[in-house]
C-alpha cells in the first residue's frame, strides 16, 4: 500500500464537560467562540480545570486526519513541533500507540494546547495555545524524512507561514509526493488569496474545501466552484455539508450522497472526512467508493464528542467497507 506524510500543528486537545458558564466569563471566553491565548493564560486555565473531569486526544487539523488514515490501515507519517513536557509526550506515545511515525521537531516552548470547554447544552468553546507548533520553521524540516512516501497531507492553517508551507511543497515536489491540502478556513484563503492561488497552481494536486472556503476563492458555489478548482488542482473536493460532496477527478464529477446522522459535535468531521478519501485514493479506489467512505466516517464523526472515533465504529467500517 502507498505511504502517507501529514504536516501541520501538533496539538493537544483537552475536552472538559463544565456544569456551568462561569468558568468561561472568568477567563474572558465567549461562549461558542474560540480565543488564542498565550503561555501564562494557558497555565492558568488548565490550574483551574486540574479537578475536573478531562478527556485528551492528538489535535490539529492534520493529526487528526493522519490518524483516521493510520486507523484505516494506512502506512502513515506525522510532522509536527512539540515540546519537551508531559504534553509532548503524550503526544508522541499516541502517534506510536495508533502506528503513525512521528517526525517530530522538539522545541523548549510548551507543547500547543487546544481546551474545549463543553457546556451543559452542547455548546463548544475554545482556548487555543498553538506554542511549540507555532514555531516550526523552513530550517527545521528534514527533507530526507519525505523519502519513502507517496503522498503528504498538507495542514491548510500552516498557509499563514507562507516560508514553511512553500518549502514543504518544494521538497514534496522534489521527492515526486502527491501534494494534498485542505483550505481549513475561508478567512486564511481570502487573506492569502494570491498565495494559495501560487500553491494551487504550482503545487497542490487535491485540495479539499467546503462550501465557504470554495465560493471565497472561487467566486462560486456547488459545481461551479468545483469545476474551478480543478482547473488548478487534478483532485478537487467540495463538502456541502447536508447536501453531501462532490469530487471531480479525472475530469469526472462524482456526487457523493450524505449519511444521516444525529449531529452533535462537528468538531473534526472535515478531517476525517480527508481520511477517507485519501485512504481510497492510497488504494486506488474509484473516486464514489472513496467518497462514499469519506462521507460515512464525516456523519459518524458528528455523532460523538471529539475528533475521535470509538474502536467499535472503526471495526463497523472496516466491516461495512472492507469485508
Amino acid at each position: 500500500m502507498k505511504k502517507i506524510l501529514g504536516i501541520g500543528n501538533a496539538l493537544v486537545d483537552i475536552l472538559v464537560n463544565i456544569e456551568d458558564d462561569k468558568i468561561l466569563s472568568e477567563y474572558g471566553l465567549d461562549k461558542g467562540g474560540m480565543v488564542m491565548i498565550d503561555a501564562d493564560r494557558k497555565r492558568e486555565i488548565h490550574e483551574a480545570i486540574q479537578n475536573m473531569e478531562q478527556t485528551c486526544a492528538t489535535g490539529g487539523s492534520t493529526s487528526n486526519t493522519i490518524h483516521g488514515l493510520a486507523r484505516l490501515g494506512a502506512p502513515a507519517g506525522y510532522i509536527g513541533k512539540v515540546g519537551h513536557d508531559k504534553m509532548g509526550d503524550f503526544f508522541k506515545s499516541e502517534m506510536q500507540r495508533f502506528d503513525v511515525t512521528p517526525h517530530l521537531i522538539d522545541s523548549d516552548i510548551d507543547t500547543g494546547i487546544a481546551t474545549t470547554f463543553i457546556s451543559k447544552d452542547g455548546e463548544r468553546t475554545f482556548a487555543t495555545y498553538l506554542g511549540a507548533a507555532a514555531t516550526m520553521s523552513p530550517e527545521e524540516l528534514d527533507p530526507s524524512v519525505f523519502e519513502g512516501y507517496d503522498c503528504i497531507h498538507v495542514e491548510g492553517y500552516l498557509i499563514f507561514n507562507h516560508d514553511l508551507i512553500l518549502k514543504v511543497c518544494q521538497i514534496a515536489k522534489e521527492k515526486g509526493l502527491q501534494i494534498s491540502m485542505d483550505m481549513a478556513s475561508y478567512n486564511i484563503i481570502e487573506a492569502n488569496y494570491d498565495f494559495v492561488k501560487m500553491l494551487l497552481t504550482d503545487y497542490v494536486d487535491i485540495i479539499f474545501a467546503n462550501e465557504e472556503e470554495a465560493k471565497a476563492f472561487t467566486g462560486k458555489e456547488g459545481v461551479e466552484a468545483l469545476n474551478v478548482l480543478s482547473e488548478y488542482c487534478p483532485i478537487a473536493i467540495v463538502k456541502i455539508g447536508k447536501d453531501g460532496s462532490l469530487i471531480k477527478m479525472n475530469g469526472e464529477i462524482t456526487t457523493i450522497a450524505p449519511v444521516d446522522a444525529v449531529r452533535r459535535d462537528t468538531t473534526g468531521a472535515g478531517d476525517i472526512y480527508a481520511s477517507g478519501f485519501l485512504f481510497g485514493l492510497l488504494n486506488d479506489f474509484p473516486a464514489q467508493k472513496s467518497g462514499d467512505l469519506a462521507s460515512y466516517l464525516s456523519a459518524r464523526m458528528i455523532e460523538y464528542i471529539g475528533a475521535k472515533l470509538p474502536d467499535e465504529v472503526w471495526l463497523e467500517v472496516k466491516h461495512k467497507f472492507f469485508e
